[in-house]
């Protein structure tokens, strides 16, 4: 198979989606790997790097897409790429369909086949290819948080940690999955007081044995996150139902119960957001302000760490990749049943369910396409 590997475009997404490693085991598996010129800049891999792996530079996005069977990337084609997708062509990348609506219809149009990987779903329900990303993206919200908290950014000028004679300041965790687990123990280990809430019962039994003392878990309903929101000096929204629209859990008219000066990270922006006033933000524009409340909304987080980010993400996709590449996405998704739960629009149908109700339009079983 040929497999391509275009730069990044997004707004400071720094982040390839193959390093050189991965390129050698394609290579050695017997594919072509084809890379933009300069695609693994951002994150330290040269393109002397991907030649010595075997993989060919190519000088134009436009040359990969024109001649790749597979697209690998890390963010969803955005406007200026939509034209490159091409009938037949497997784009595996993240996707995050279903709060964008004008990407989806760019993608039923090109009659591509897109494997999304935060659909991609274990038979335990942990979704291997989101994971690492929100584990980054977990940690760095605590980081972002506490900066933002500062009064040179806007926040109420308040320490994370508190010192000796001064209490800490309080965070709240809306969701308790990954991204919430990895978002408390980054807020308890600076020393904050910590409220996470999730509406599972085992999930918060589990949480409450691994999380240290400062951390409190909570059950997640209205009265509770509306509690937990006027004590927070932080409000990490880190909600996520897979393939699907997340639900605003903070509407608008909440925010004047939540100090002034507070700082609000939605992790789930990419999926719309679990806060109503949340709107995607880039790393160069990170924040504003509603009702005197700052949000921090920036859609690719893990992208403002690359390095770590590419090498987390990649140990993750490239099993999946392989698989794609030596039994083409047809086979694959029928022998990978976690596979084909990333199958989301397959040649202008909608196969995955939350895409489909998400616009109202029809869903079509994925068995029929395979």
């Amino acid at each position: 198979m040929i497999i391509g590997v275009p730069k990044e475009i997004k707004t400071n997404e720094n982040r390839v989606a193959l390093v050189p490693a991965g390129a050698e085991l394609l290579v050695g598996a017997g594919h072509t790997v084809q890379v933009e010129q300069g695609a693994g800049l951002g994150s330290g891999f040269e393109d002397a790097a991907y030649v010595a792996a075997g993989a060919k530079i190519l000088p134009t996005a436009d040359a990969v897409w024109a001649t790749s069977e597979m697209i690998i990337k890390v963010k969803e084609p955005i406007a200026v790429e939509w034209p490159r997708m091409r009938p037949g062509q497997v784009i595996y990348t993240y996707f995050h369909f279903a709060a964008a609506d004008d990407l989806t219809k760019a993608v039923i149009k090109s009659g591509a086949i897109a494997v999304a990987y935060e659909t991609v779903q274990l038979p335990s329900g942990e979704l291997p290819l989101l994971t690492p990303m929100s584990e980054v993206a977990g940690r760095m919200a605590v980081q972002e948080g506490a900066k933002y908290l500062e009064k040179v950014h806007g926040g109420r000028g308040v320490l994370l940690g508190g010192v000796p004679g001064v209490a800490p300041a309080e965070v709240a965790i809306i969701g308790g999955g990954v991204v919430g687990i990895n978002a408390a123990k980054m807020a308890a280990g600076m020393g904050a007081r910590v409220t996470i809430l999730d509406i599972s019962l085992d999930r918060l039994r589990y949480l409450d044995d691994v999380l240290p003392a400062n951390v409190s878990t909570v059950y997640s309903n209205r009265h509770n996150i509306m509690e937990a929101i006027e004590r927070a000096d932080l409000v990490i929204g880190a909600v996520l139902l897979p393939g699907a629209k997340a639900p605003h859990l903070v509407k608008r008219a909440d925010l004047k119960r939540m100090k002034p000066g507070a700082v609000i990270v939605d992790v789930a922006v990419d999926q719309g957001g679990c806060v109503e006033t949340i709107k995607p933000t880039t790393h160069e524009n990170p924040t504003y302000f509603v009702d005197g409340v700052l949000h921090y909304a920036v859609a690719n987080m893990p992208g403002g760490v690359p390095r770590t980010s590419t090498l987390a993400l990649t140990n993750a996709t490239l099993p999946y990749a392989l698989k794609l590449a030596k039994s083409g996405w047809k086979k694959a998704c029928q022998e990978d049943g976690a596979l084909r739960l990333g199958l989301n629009v397959v040649e202008g149908k909608v196969v995955y369910p939350g895409v489909a109700e998400a616009f109202g339009l029809p869903f079509v079983d994925v068995k029929t396409v395979l």
